[in-house]
C-alpha cells in the first residue's frame, strides 16, 4: 500500500472519529436539555397539583360550612314552627274562652233570647272567629 493511501485512510478515520464525537456530544447536550425541560415541567405539574389539592380542601370546608348553616336553618325553622303552633293553640284557647264568656253574657242578659241566637237585640255582633 502506498503511504499516500495510508495517510488518507488515517485522515478519514480521524475525521470519522471527530464526526462521531461531535454527534455524541450534541446528542448528550440534547438529552440533558430535554431532561432539564422535563424536570421543570414535572415541577410545574407538582405545584399545580398542590394548588388543586388546596382548592379541593377549601371547597370541602365551604361545603361543610354550608351544610352546617343549612342544619342551623332547619333547627331555627323547627323552633319557629313550634312557637307558631304554641301561639296558634293560645289563640284558639282565647277564642274559646271569649265565646264561652259571650254565651254566659247572653245567658245573663234578659234582652237576648238565647234559644234564637238573637244578637240583634243587644246591638252587638259576635267577633269573627274564623281564620
Amino acid at each position: 500500500m502506498d503511504t499516500n493511501v495510508l495517510v488518507w485512510i488515517i485522515v478519514g478515520v480521524i475525521v470519522l472519529l471527530i464526526v462521531v464525537g461531535v454527534a455524541v456530544y450534541f446528542s448528550r447536550q440534547r438529552r440533558e436539555a430535554q431532561a432539564a425541560s422535563d424536570r421543570q415541567k414535572a415541577q410545574e405539574v407538582r405545584v399545580q397539583a398542590q394548588d388543586d389539592a388546596l382548592a379541593a380542601r377549601q371547597h370541602e370546608a365551604d361545603a361543610k360550612r354550608a351544610e352546617a348553616e343549612a342544619e342551623q336553618a332547619r333547627i331555627d325553622a323547627e323552633r319557629i314552627q313550634r312557637e307558631a303552633d304554641a301561639r296558634q293553640a293560645d289563640a284558639a284557647d282565647l277564642r274559646s274562652k271569649s265565646e264561652e264568656q259571650l254565651r254566659r253574657a247572653d245567658d245573663i242578659d234578659p234582652d237576648v233570647d238565647a234559644s234564637r241566637g238573637d244578637e240583634a237585640a243587644t246591638g252587638r255582633q259576635r267577633p269573627d272567629t274564623t281564620l
